[in-house]
């Protein structure tokens, strides 16, 4: 099949259930940001942000492995048994400690009466673990459609039961006509809990997704090759460097927020933040997808001898997408987005959203371009890259964030500046780095013509003010046509060419 058909279509796939599946999860947003304060929110996004950190170091970069070895390695149940056994093993070490020193932990992130919210994450946290290799397995073995079966019954699981605490529990006790069904209520339901039930239905659905990924287990020889293991902890030992300073680019300044601004205002700022940044969805989904798509593609298409040209091409359709992406996100904010994702207590946050719009953007560049040490196994460099990101991270942060007492001069708006700074400069290093130990001949004419043309006709749309809603519409829609002709017009003979 052809190389870009056959990316295209397993990212059509992952997307369906990336969509679907964030689309479903984002119509919770509606859902919190109206019947949660902006502080409750702030409590949520705190521990899912100690939640993103965590699981990097639980999975160790085994995922990645995974694949590298599992292209290697003829005996491929000798890969996965051994990765996974790895993983059951430090999961279950895992679960053990911190379920003993769960109350410690709750008083030294300052959360002493919950001990109950660390119990629930850490049980949600190895779950989560033991899934990550089962889903590379089917993904290595371009088994899409199961994995997005099973990933969709998850996010399925965990809405319908957000919807049934935080919505038809309360709506049953308030109605006496449903006493038949008040009973069960009762049962299940505690009238004094709120974000609680959103922890709750994420260990539940964690738990049903290991459940569907049980089949993946059957073949699996339980016997772990000492000597293949040492080998794909070598190769995954600086991804887990990597991993972590990229969880700290992407989740801490919700963390720094929580503890670096006056305690009276910091929840309801990691809220505002936190939900605002929920508008990069079209973002954040098609990165995704393409991500779990193009990982093993790329392994698989090393293997071919126009290897570098595929990439270069990809890279030119990738940077197409996501500045039209951007740029139907930017249009469309005000009219639909910002009214339907997010309650109307959370719109003072709607300038961060450009800012964090573009850092994604450059984020999911990085994560094209990083094939590169992947491939020639230099891992160091993904460690290396992704720590001057995190370490960029952290100084804007606290320059960017401040300790005055009483006032706040940069808040959540230094936190998306941070963020796009470090996204940026990871990109440009990983290209400048890439180009002296696998040089592909990327099209920057194009990279920076697609982008700067979208940005172009974004600032048109920002300048362009119209009161007439179907007029601004149409316009908006005017600006998205133009973007679309341009890139038909120019890539027509590169489209023709390719099929």
């Amino acid at each position: 099949m052809n190389p870009f058909k056959k990316l295209a279509g397993q990212t059509a796939i992952y997307g369906v259930s990336s969509i679907l599946g964030r689309l479903l999860g984002y119509l919770l947003v509606p859902l919190y940001t109206r019947m949660f304060l902006p502080a409750d929110y702030g409590t949520v996004s705190v521990f899912y942000s100690y939640a993103a950190f965590l699981v990097v170091i639980l999975t160790y970069g085994m995922e990645t492995a995974f694949f590298r070895f599992n292209e290697q390695e003829e005996d491929k149940e000798k890969v996965f048994s051994t990765g996974m056994i790895s993983l059951i093993f430090s999961s279950l070490i895992f679960l053990f400690v911190s379920s003993v020193f769960a109350s410690n932990v709750a008083r030294w992130i300052d959360y002493a009466s919950h001990p109950e919210y660390v119990r629930w994450f850490v049980w949600m946290l190895a779950l989560d673990a033991l899934s990550r290799i089962p889903f590379a397995r089917l993904r290595a073995q371009n088994k899409s459609t199961l994995f997005a079966a099973i990933n969709l019954t998850s996010i399925g699981v965990n809405i319908g039961l957000n919807l049934f605490f935080i919505l038809l529990c309360p709506f049953c006790l308030r109605h006496e006509s449903w006493a038949a069904v008040n009973s069960l209520v009762h049962f299940v339901y505690r009238s004094d809990w709120g974000i609680e039930y959103i922890f709750i239905s994420n260990v539940v659905s964690s738990a049903v997704t290991l459940i569907l990924l049980l089949p993946q287990f059957m073949d699996m020889k339980w016997k772990v090759d000492k000597k293949l293991l040492r080998t794909m902890l070598i190769y995954a030992f600086p991804l887990l460097f990597a991993g972590m300073a990229g969880i700290v680019n992407e989740t801490f300044d919700r963390l720094l927020l929580r503890y670096l601004l006056p305690k009276n205002i910091a929840l309801y700022q990691v809220g505002i933040y936190s939900a605002c940044y929920k508008i990069s969805i079209l973002m954040t989904i098609f990165v995704q997808a393409y991500r779990y798509a193009a990982e093993p593609f790329f392994f698989a298409q090393a293997k071919e001898k126009d290897a570098k040209i595929v990439y270069a091409r990809i890279m030119d359709y990738f940077i197409i997408t996501v500045s039209f992406i951007y740029l139907v996100t930017m249009v469309y904010l005000d009219d639909f987005i910002m009214k339907k994702l997010i309650g109307e207590k959370y719109w003072e946050g709607r300038g961060v959203i450009p800012i964090l719009m573009m850092a994604n953007l450059f984020l999911g560049v990085y994560y094209n371009l990083s094939i590169w040490y992947k491939l020639t196994s230099k891992t160091m460099w993904g460690a290396w890259l992704s720590l001057i990101g995190a370490v960029v991270t952290l100084l804007l942060n606290f320059w960017w964030i401040p300790l005055g007492a009483d006032h706040v001069i940069h808040g959540y708006f230094g936190s998306a500046w941070a963020t796009f700074i470090c996204y940026g400069l990871m990109m440009v290093l990983s290209y400048l780095i890439g180009q002296h130990y696998f040089p592909v001949k990327y099209n920057l004419l194009k990279f920076f013509g697609y982008l700067g043309f979208a940005l172009f006709l974004y600032t048109i749309n920002v300048y362009v003010k119209m009161d007439a809603g179907i007029i601004r519409i149409g316009f908006h829609t005017f600006l998205l046509a133009v973007f679309a002709s341009v890139v038909y017009l120019l890539e027509k003979p590169g489209l023709s060419a390719s099929r």
